[in-house]
């Protein structure tokens, strides 16, 4: 079946999508190399002994293997189209992870309990099952499910069943605790997650890294407590021991120093007043914490990079069963994993606050346009959660009574970004002092930065206002234009040729000129004023022209007209605006 003198070839050896365009093609080869590679497959597939099931991703099932479908209890073909809720809805199982498979591609392994129709001698059945994505050319089809039954006779099913929800705790845990990159909000999804989970109240407590923390006379420690989360039935007594925000001095010798100087889990069972007087951060909370029912403790220490940044607190209350030595473990694995994403989220706030100093120290530096040009700026950070990024701005004095305004966009975000950011800035100041057209300073730019390896790229758009011949002359690389306002006329985009951002060595850029009206107001924007995700950029160009803006009134009511119109508050990236006014009033 194979040509002549190729030799026998495996059939998985080759490639499928070469077997499939042979096919297409016409080549009989190719089409029987199909059929039979489909055959075994759906031999391994058919005779498995583990469940294999394919899913839609709405989560309805597309296969189900014939062992799949014994586990089930119902026929395959009663199964296709079907969602997993509608066939499996007494089986615990977080469909959530399911669906951050399907987005970010990652397998997953589960573990699933509860009942299917199928008869079963186990009180409660139990499977472990595996789950990856398909895709096809960028596509995503569904998911593969593979699943083995590992359920237990009745007499150690309570004990598999506590082992099988502490492990379903750990993998929901993993999509459910540090999903920004926000100190806070991390702490307060682990404690948020643990309670009711594994403990009636769960708290962070942080080391301070600026602010009253630390050492105190006297030996205590104080902490600031992150986040706090408790049942419904100790929610008084937990605010009354401590809020989150507020400062927590534990003594000598308590739990949580234990646990700090020792690296190690501290358990406890509090059977008398005397072990509680020790562990408490001060003696002088026994009586609160009798108050509210809690006997029983675990404290496990928050390690990032070898160095301890805080402790996770899980205390019992009322009827729940004490702490034993398996809670611990599941304690610290996601004291853990919480610890890695809190030293991310440490880590990016101090670029965060590095780089947000870097540019704002920058933006505020004095600019010194001629006196018949009023200017006013605003610049804001995203309020996303990404690192601040590259923007700036300038108004410069040139020679012969002109202006140049400055916007520019530096690629990326963070520190490196900021750092970059300075460096075009001081470029396009020093290039501006030639007295050279926008396009020429463009052009040398570009070829400065192409030569010097900076490694970002950046967009800008240079307006050169000549007061005297009552015109702009401007050049854009890659930049969004400027927008016009004047009177008797809506706000408009002055057209200006678009060419490559700085940096790419290009440097093909093109001047243009537009008639310059006194009083007319300008305004120079990043992109990050009028981007939104999922909207075409000349719909949200379009929204900004039709914002009704004044022009007599102070050039910063300009401005926040504009960002309360667009609400920029939402914004995904870094908001800056630089307007500018001509000296007179508007013309009619």
């Amino acid at each position: 079946m194979w040509a002549e003198g190729a030799g026998p070839r495996p059939l998985f050896g080759q490639d499928a999508d070469e077997v499939v365009a042979a096919a297409l093609a016409g080549d009989p080869s190719g089409v029987d190399r199909l059929v039979r590679e489909y055959r075994l497959l759906r031999q391994v597939l058919d005779g498995a002994r583990a469940g294999i099931a394919l899913l839609d991703t709405d989560l309805r099932y597309l296969y189900v293997s014939p062992h799949m479908a014994v586990m089930n209890g119902l026929p395959a073909e009663a199964l296709l189209g079907r969602t997993l809720n509608e066939v499996l809805p007494d089986v615990e199982r977080p469909d959530q992870v399911l669906h951050d498979v399907l987005r970010d591609g990652q397998p997953r392994e589960l573990v699933l309990e509860g009942r299917t129709l199928a008869d079963s001698p186990y009180e409660s059945r139990v499977w472990r099952g595996t789950y990856h994505r398909l895709e096809e050319d960028g596509r995503v089809l569904g998911l593969a499910g593979i699943g083995l039954e590992v359920s237990a006779p009745r007499e150690r099913q309570r004990e598999l069943s506590r082992t099988n929800r502490r492990l379903l705790l750990l993998d929901t845990a993993a999509v459910r605790v540090g999903t920004t990159l926000d100190v806070d909000t991390t702490c307060r999804e682990l404690t948020g997650f643990l309670v009711p989970g594994l403990a009636d109240a769960a708290s962070v407590e942080l080391i301070p890294r600026e602010g009253p923390g630390g050492e105190l006379p006297g030996g205590s420690l104080r902490l600031r407590r992150v986040a706090v989360a408790s049942v419904r039935d100790l929610s008084r007594q937990v605010r009354a021991l401590g809020a989150a925000g507020e400062y927590v001095d534990y003594q000598p010798g308590s739990a949580v120093r234990q646990c700090l100087e020792s690296g190690e889990p501290w358990l406890g069972n509090f059977s008398s007043d005397e072990a509680f007087s020790r562990a408490a951060p001060s003696a002088d909370r026994v009586s609160a914490y009798r108050e509210a029912g809690i006997h029983s403790g675990v404290v496990v220490p928050l390690i990032a990079q070898d160095r301890p940044i805080g402790t996770l607190t899980l205390v019992r209350a009322g009827d729940s069963p004490a702490f034993g030595r398996e809670d611990v473990v599941v304690a610290r694995t996601l004291a853990e994993r919480a610890a890695t994403s809190l030293a991310k989220a440490e880590r990016f706030a101090r670029e965060q606050g590095m780089a947000l100093e870097l540019q704002q120290a920058l933006l505020s530096e004095p600019t010194f346009p001629h006196d018949d040009l009023e200017v006013a700026s605003r610049y804001l950070p995203s309020g996303t959660g990404v690192l601040v990024g590259g923007d700036w701005f300038d108004c410069l004095a040139l020679p012969g009574g002109r202006t140049l305004l400055v916007m520019g966009d530096v690629m990326g975000h963070g520190v490196e970004a900021a750092v970059a950011m300075s460096h075009y800035r001081s470029l396009i100041r020093a290039l501006a002092a030639s007295g050279n057209p926008p396009a020429d300073i463009l052009r040398e730019a570009d070829q400065v930065v192409f030569a010097g390896g900076l490694d970002r790229v950046a967009t800008c758009l240079l307006v050169l206002v000549d007061r005297a011949a009552g015109a702009c002359v401007h050049a854009s690389a890659g930049h969004l234009p400027a927008m016009v306002i004047g009177r008797g006329q809506g706000p408009f985009l002055a057209p200006v040729p678009v060419g490559p951002p700085l940096g790419t060595g290009y440097g093909r850029y093109e001047d243009a000129s537009f008639e310059l009206r006194p009083g007319c107001v300008l305004m120079l924007f990043t992109d990050g004023l009028v981007e939104r995700r999922g909207e075409d950029i000349d719909a949200s160009l379009r929204r900004l022209t039709g914002i009704p803006l004044p022009v007599d009134g102070p050039l910063d009511e300009v401005i926040d007209t504009v960002l309360a119109a667009l609400r920029v508050t939402d914004a995904e990236d870094d908001v800056t605006v630089l307007a500018a006014r001509t000296a007179g009033r508007p013309g009619p």
